[in-house]
């Protein structure tokens, strides 16, 4: 097949393995990094020319990762961003300066892949994944964008994933917590060893708080590879003051480091938890080596402008709709603290929840923090991927550990139909569970918003 239209170059991307919507591999030596550095290899190697700062971690990256982009392009930097999964569409995933790549710059790299990849296969490499590609075409869009700098989020884990052929300016690594068990490991300290792998010789990590028995495991890391640590617990105090939805009030945060301390600094995500992602990411700013420099306008700047949807992200006004991507116990547990904030209760007042989780994800972690946060859970299944768990089964489950009123409907739409048709001005409606879930449910509400 030789790629020359937008749809081939699609129908060649998604005819490759691709994780996201199947089973991630047990063995994880199948996700090794030597059929991508051979992919590389017969790419030019563009990811040499690129200066990045590499994220890793568990909850927290790409809200990370689009704070320093954003902070970046505000300082004068032409910035690019590579994030996964996306939302809506593919090109979501590779941005310039927060602009997407186009439909056609994407067929003419892969064009180029598709070269490269049969080269590889049969030099006895196999053939490159759904992500391996991707990857690669963001180098290369990267490169020919001629970006000053990159921020670069791992795909799954760290040590074996398919961005970790370079050689970052910094490495940051956000919260670690339970999350691709199967892949990564039944222990903290074995999901901090694959997110660890990041790590490079005498490369800065900027560090956001850890469990104690993750932060061993990053520190042990860190002393083999002569890694300086900047631990951001230790480092800084946050205070944060949470926006008023109802009057279109942001949310702050004052950073109080030693004796200094910044001014109060408006934030364009809603969360608490965002204010720990957007400390961190003013941390590494404060790290980049020489000659980078950002000033504290920049700073503020861009942690007012950053664009990140789907990430506690009002969609609907009376009723309240909140559209999360939370996908673990950890993130729910962020959602429901975060939302109470947000949308303090009111006389009359009901929590709608509309549910859609992956099958491979842990449920006994992840409901029981949402079940006395609701009045009605609707259980559904998202479309995009066959990875979505039964809804009867997560009914079930709902009710096991004492959920309120829950029901079933076959498709997150109709979901929404129903209780929309039964929601009252001053009800909340939260549509969380998986990624996939808020692409296909963001379109509804935001038809003309291009991510």
């Amino acid at each position: 097949m030789s790629i020359k239209t937008y749809a081939q170059a699609l129908a060649y991307w998604y005819g490759r393995i691709n994780y996201e919507q199947t089973q991630m591999p047990v063995d994880r030596q199948a996700l090794k990094l030597d059929r991508m550095r051979a992919l590389l290899d017969e790419l030019d190697r563009p990811h040499e020319k690129l200066k990045c700062i590499h994220i890793a971690g568990t909850k927290g990256k790409g809200s990370t990762a689009a704070f320093l982009a954003s902070i970046l392009s505000a300082a004068g930097y032409r910035t690019g961003l590579f994030t996964s999964p996306h939302l809506e569409r593919v090109e979501e995933r590779i941005r310039v300066q927060g602009k997407n790549m186009t439909p056609e710059e994407l067929t003419l790299l892969m064009a180029r892949v598709e070269q490269a990849a049969e080269r590889i296969e049969k030099l006895g490499h196999g053939s490159p994944t759904f992500f391996e590609i991707l990857t690669a075409i963001g180098f290369m869009h990267f490169d020919e964008q001629r970006v000053d700098i990159v921020v670069l989020e791992v795909g799954l884990g760290g040590r074996f994933d398919a961005t970790n052929v370079i050689d970052p300016l910094l490495t940051v690594i956000t919260s670690i917590s339970f999350d691709h068990m199967a892949q990564l490991g039944n222990t903290l300290s074995a999901i901090a060893f694959e997110k660890a792998g990041i790590i490079k010789p005498h490369t800065s990590v900027i560090l956001a708080h850890q469990h104690e028995e993750v932060d061993r495991v990053i520190q042990n890391e860190a002393k083999e590879k002569d890694a300086p640590i900047w631990d951001l617990r230790s480092m800084v105090s946050i205070e944060y003051e949470p926006g008023q939805i109802e009057i279109d009030q942001k949310p702050r945060l004052r950073i109080v480091s030693g004796r200094d301390e910044t001014a109060w600094m408006e934030l364009g995500l809603h969360g608490r938890h965002q204010a720990e992602n957007a400390a961190l990411a003013w941390l590494a700013i404060s790290r980049l080596p020489v000659p980078w420099k950002v000033s504290a306008e920049a700073v503020r700047q861009g942690l007012r402008e950053v664009k990140w949807p789907a990430r506690m992200e009002i969609v609907h006004r009376h009723p309240w709709v909140v559209l999360d991507c939370a996908h673990n116990g950890a993130s729910m547990e962020c959602l429901v603290n975060s939302l109470t904030e947000m949308l303090p209760c009111v006389p009359g007042q009901r929590r709608h929840l509309i549910l859609a989780i992956s099958k491979d994800k842990d449920l006994e972690r992840m409901l029981p923090v949402l079940t006395k946060s609701f009045n009605h859970a609707m259980m559904t299944r998202y479309s995009s991927s066959s990875r979505g768990a039964d809804p009867h089964e997560m009914a079930v489950l709902w009710q096991c550990y004492g959920g309120k009123e829950v029901t079933i409907e076959a498709n997150p739409a109709s979901a929404w139909e129903k209780v929309k048709q039964s929601a009252r001005p001053e009800d909340v409606v939260v549509i969380t569970g998986s990624v996939f879930l808020a692409g296909e449910m963001r379109s509804l509400f935001c038809p003309t918003d291009s991510i």
